[in-house]
């Protein structure tokens, strides 16, 4: 067995529960975040991984040879799949999105195919047994520890064929005389409602703008959307690492009329071009857990994807303190706006 240092907490405790696997086609899903799925395909008889989270999908899709591998919101199964023995998802922070996972995955497993949970107490692992009950006439713990738990049951319910398009939340935005339709899917960060940040933000912006921008962390696509209706004349990026965000920006796009270039990119990874305009309302979490990562490596190196004399503007919590990241990256920063709970800040290069 391999050293289970480097693996996440519900990792090491499906490390004691490696029977459960053996010789089982699987499909696996969620908030996979570690390199257990390698070990995992040595284990089953076969295996496929669906990631929502394109950091770790970038990262083991050249390991995970014997593997079928996906980065997508909505899994299709190749026409010659044939069904699988096991679904283990990793919980992921929202519950909606254990519920999606649960609709979108079961229709291609086997009759009395084992469905197995696992996760952190912190994220709720000890309630979601109830999800399984449109699915299984039974679920139990199987195994605790480090803090997490196995919830085990077995399909025993018919399942409907999925549909996405019943996934959908749309919500209404009409802000400053602009008004959009905005489609999220669950998992997307502010799902279903504008955040206040991000209003902040819309709502402190140079009413002209112009050129090539950046929307980094673009969750639905809320701040492109409103900024393309308000200056067609912006050509935009939208990245996120998170594949419904990804795919929940198209949507938005696509129902707003638009046009913009949405992809997947770990921060600047895939970007390739200098931009007149970054603008961001970063991510700080990843998972149920804080992480600033993302938004220090933004900031750190968003002076080389800008030109000259272009422009970076985020919006934060009161209680981050992205100020002396902006300092050492571009000698000063303009504090546009604040009110009790967020801030605005620029910087020019």
């Amino acid at each position: 067995m391999a050293s289970s240092q480097a693996f996440s907490n519900p990792s090491q405790v499906l490390q004691r529960n490696e029977s459960l696997f053996s010789g089982k086609s699987i499909l696996v899903a969620g908030n996979i975040d570690d390199d257990y799925p390698i070990q995992l395909q040595t284990i089953a008889s076969s295996s496929c991984f669906c990631f929502n989270d394109y950091r770790y999908y970038d990262k083991l899709k050249n390991k995970l040879t014997t593997s079928d591998i996906h980065f997508t919101d909505n899994y299709q199964p190749k026409e010659d799949q044939e069904k699988f023995d096991l679904l283990l998802i990793y919980i992921p922070k929202a519950k909606n999105e254990i519920e999606y996972l649960l609709a979108n995955l079961t229709p291609y497993l086997k009759e009395n195919a084992d469905i197995i949970l696992v996760g952190e107490k912190k994220c709720g692992i000890k309630s979601v047994g109830n999800l399984l009950k449109p699915y299984a006439e039974h679920s139990n713990a199987i195994d605790s520890a480090r803090h997490c738990s196995i919830i085990y049951g077995q399909l025993s319910k018919t399942v409907a064929t999925f549909d996405q398009q019943q996934w959908i939340k749309d919500y209404q935005l009409n802000l400053n005389g602009i008004s959009l339709t905005i489609c999220s899917l669950p998992g997307v960060f502010s799902f279903g409602e504008l955040d206040k940040g991000s209003e902040l933000l819309l709502n402190n912006l140079p009413n002209e703008l112009t050129g090539d921008g950046l929307d980094f962390g673009c969750g639905a696509g809320v701040l492109s959307c409103y900024l393309l209706k308000k200056n067609p004349q912006l050509s935009l990026d939208l990245i996120d690492v998170n594949v419904y965000a990804l795919a929940s920006a198209k949507l938005t796009l696509e129902k707003n009329a638009l046009n913009a270039n949405v992809f997947a990119s770990d921060v600047f990874s895939n970007v390739q071009k200098e931009y007149d305009l970054l603008l961001s309302n970063p991510p700080f979490h990843s998972g149920q857990k804080t992480n600033y990562e993302a938004a220090e490596t933004f900031i750190n190196q968003s002076f080389k994807h800008l030109k000259k004399k272009g422009s970076l503007t985020i919006v934060a919590n009161k209680f981050l303190r992205y100020e002396p990241l902006l300092i050492s990256t571009y000698k000063s920063f303009i504090e546009n706006v604040q009110n009790n709970k967020f801030k605005v800040l620029s910087c020019i290069k």
